[in-house]
């Protein structure tokens, strides 16, 4: 990745978030939420494009990356939607809007954000795209195990225990060897350069047990049964899925396209739930035609 600036934003709750700002300056900015078990560095290929003339953010959420690990209680939609709102504050001028990017559990955060901060969505964001995410029925959509629809308890089931397991804990020494297989199966697809598996894996093992568990269990309880509202996402939307996302099935992006208010697009793409990773050069190009159009905007006005 090109080089960045470091900086230490402070939660509401005090919490240390890690965020870097690549690129020039005065670009335009660019904000990257990253996925569970992920880091800033999921979004290397995002970054090493868009920074050559934008100004890209990004940060590691609680309990992730470099950024603090809250105790108990210190997990929440309301904590994900105010770290975002931290990092927006403490690096987007006032006189500037961003456009917000997120994957998976980053995607999530943007849309609890414009649900917990309705009144500065217009604000402070330009546009959002969506990636590989989902805003409710959590475990009954996964694609862990193929079975009936009938049967999607014991998906569910499998799915909870799957986090109990895996959540929380140090992953001990005969265990990588699987864990690595089903970090894989659920990340990317069976085609995906092997260079993502390794990269997501390793991210994975990176993030601390209490983070991983902790958002885990926040976002199974929280998307369990109902959908967050997309009422507040009133600027541009671009949606980007993928055809063979376990955790995020191409189904939910398409709820998404179908019931957000703004949606100026919907992306479905090869591969599976990293297509940041799995398809960059296409999530690259959607991304910057994003940016594109309503920086474009904004040249008519000023002129």
């Amino acid at each position: 990745m090109p080089p960045s600036h470091s900086l230490t934003v402070r939660a509401a709750d005090g919490t240390a978030l890690h965020t870097e700002i690549f690129g020039p300056p005065d670009g335009y900015p660019i904000v990257l939420a990253h996925g569970i078990t992920c880091a800033i560095r999921a979004w290397g290929y995002q970054i090493a494009e868009l920074a050559t003339d934008h100004r890209v953010i990004a940060f590691d959420h609680r309990g992730h990356g470099r950024s603090g690990v809250p105790g108990r209680g210190g997990y929440s939609l309301e904590h994900l939607a105010s770290d975002l709102d931290a990092v927006l504050e403490a690096t987007v001028a006032p006189h500037e809007r961003a456009v917000l990017v997120g994957h998976s559990m980053g995607g999530i955060a943007i849309v609890a954000w414009s649900q917990h901060y309705r009144d500065k969505v217009r604000q402070r964001a330009d546009a959002v795209a969506l990636v590989n995410t989902t805003t409710g029925d959590l475990l009954r959509e996964v694609k862990l195990l193929s079975v009936p629809r009938e049967f999607s308890p014991v998906r569910v089931m499998a799915g909870r225990r799957l986090i109990d397991i895996f959540g929380g804990f140090p992953i001990p020494g005969v265990a990588r060897i699987p864990t690595r297989y089903l970090v894989a199966m659920l990340a990317v697809a069976a085609e995906a350069d092997p260079s993502a598996a390794r990269l997501i894996y390793e991210l994975f093992v990176h993030t601390p047990p209490r983070g991983r568990g902790g958002c885990a269990k926040m976002l199974v309880d929280s998307l369990r049964q109902h959908h967050l509202s997309l009422d507040g996402l009133t600027v541009p939307t671009l949606v980007i899925g993928s055809e063979r996302d376990r955790l995020t099935p191409i189904s939910q992006a398409r709820r998404i396209a179908r019931t957000a208010p703004n949606v100026v697009g919907l992306v479905e793409l090869p591969g599976g739930h990293c297509a940041m990773l799995e398809q960059p050069h296409e999530v690259n190009r959607h991304l910057r035609s994003l940016v594109e159009s309503v920086t474009a905007g904004m040249r008519r006005i000023s002129s």
